[in-house]
């Protein structure tokens, strides 16, 4: 087969085959080789040359240079993860070239880090507030269900029906709220060093046997 030839405006001026390397029209990367066919008066495909490109570099892509009129070895980072220097939220860099603006390889130790514009810098007092108030979110969903856990004893107590064991059970939750009453959030301490009473009362069987006493007596009809 008869090779191609161009003029100086890469037009055919003898028609045949001729090799193009193609990059992509975005980002100018070198994509692939192709043998095309030009009849004469034909241009060469869109997004493609006739000069090779140099051989692949570890850590570079090689793309077409921004006036198109050559080769030229570009940072890839595509793969790497980066960190937004407003907000810290991490991000894949997907195109070849530097580092996105804006961003930094290094990751944010805490959320309330913020860029000082060569390292991330933790706002200590932002961070306390925010602990502080997990602390009293904390205490006060532990005493709410404590508190749900004994108003069916202290019921039976003003009423002087409570069980022996019943009574132990509350005393156990009674010394546990007030522990937990105790804890100052503002240390924004955490409570794991207090042990939730575990002893078992039929206050926490009475909603299964009602369930069952309901079906034993619908059995019956």
């Amino acid at each position: 087969m008869a090779k191609a030839k161009l003029n100086s405006e890469l037009i055919a001026t003898v028609a045949g085959d001729i090799t193009v390397f193609n990059y992509d029209g975005e980002t100018r990367e070198y994509l692939s080789l192709t043998v095309e066919y030009l009849a004469v008066g034909v241009g060469l495909p869109a997004n493609s040359c006739t000069d090779a490109p140099g051989e692949s570099k570890q850590g570079f892509a090689v793309c077409r240079t921004a006036d198109f009129t050559a080769w030229e070895y570009v940072a890839d980072h595509r793969g790497e993860t980066v960190y937004s220097t407003e907000t810290g939220e991490p991000e894949i860099v997907s195109l070849p070239g530097d580092y996105p603006e804006g961003t930094t390889t290094l990751a944010p130790a805490t959320p309330y880090d913020t860029w000082s514009g060569s390292e991330w810098v933790t706002d200590t007092e932002a961070q306390h507030a925010a602990d502080v108030e997990a602390s009293e979110q904390q205490k006060t969903a532990l005493l709410s269900e404590a508190q749900a856990t004994i108003s069916l004893w202290q019921t039976e107590l003003q009423l002087g029906i409570i069980s022996d064991e019943d009574k132990t059970s509350l005393i156990a939750w009674m010394n546990y709220i007030k522990a937990v009453q105790a804890v100052d959030t503002s240390k924004a301490v955490s409570y794991t060093h207090l042990t939730l009473p575990t002893k078992f009362s039929f206050r926490h069987a009475w909603p299964v046997l009602t369930v069952l006493a309901v079906r034993i007596e619908y059995s019956h009809f």
